[in-house]
């Protein structure tokens, strides 16, 4: 979805008279955040949404996206790289549940004397964060259907 129409939906739900009160904007800007731009005619305006793409394209830093995220309540994730088609679904489950086995293993770790430090949460949300990884590039591959039936193997013919 592009930032204008995300926008629009936000617009619909809280009122553009009541973003602009509160942002202290002209109505006609935040309406104009909701429009597509259009090369040459100059409608529609660069909304805050294609500012935070900007910002994180120009400084690589994925900090802006943790912040955002946390202002609705969340945590920002990396999505994982590809899994490649054809790979075999036992090793890559077994992954997971090697992950899952790491992260309870820190966890158990971690808490063996009751109290869990700085450093060790820091820990313990580093193997989170691989665990959460992991299986979402399992489920992104299983998505777009990587783990189809085996091919079976060609046969000579003679």
């Amino acid at each position: 979805m592009d930032s204008h129409e995300v926008m629009k939906e936000l617009l619909k739900k809280t009122g553009a008279k009541q973003v602009a009160a509160e942002l202290g904007l002209s109505l006609s800007l935040i309406y104009k955040w909701a429009e597509p731009p259009e090369e040459g005619t100059g409608s529609g305006a660069g909304n805050p949404l294609d500012r935070v793409g900007q910002l994180i394209r120009l400084t690589g830093d994925a900090r802006l996206a943790q912040w955002v995220c946390e202002q609705a309540g969340g945590f920002y994730i990396r999505n994982p790289k590809n899994l490649a088609p054809g790979r075999a679904l036992i090793p890559i489950t077994n992954d997971i549940v090697q992950e899952f086995a790491d992260m309870l293993a820190t966890i158990a770790i971690s808490s063996s004397d009751n109290v869990i430090t700085d450093e060790e949460a820091k820990k313990i949300r580093a193997r989170w964060e691989e665990l959460k990884s992991v299986t979402e590039g399992f489920v992104q591959a299983a998505e777009v259907g990587n783990f189809g039936p085996p091919v079976e193997p060609r046969t000579a013919r003679g």
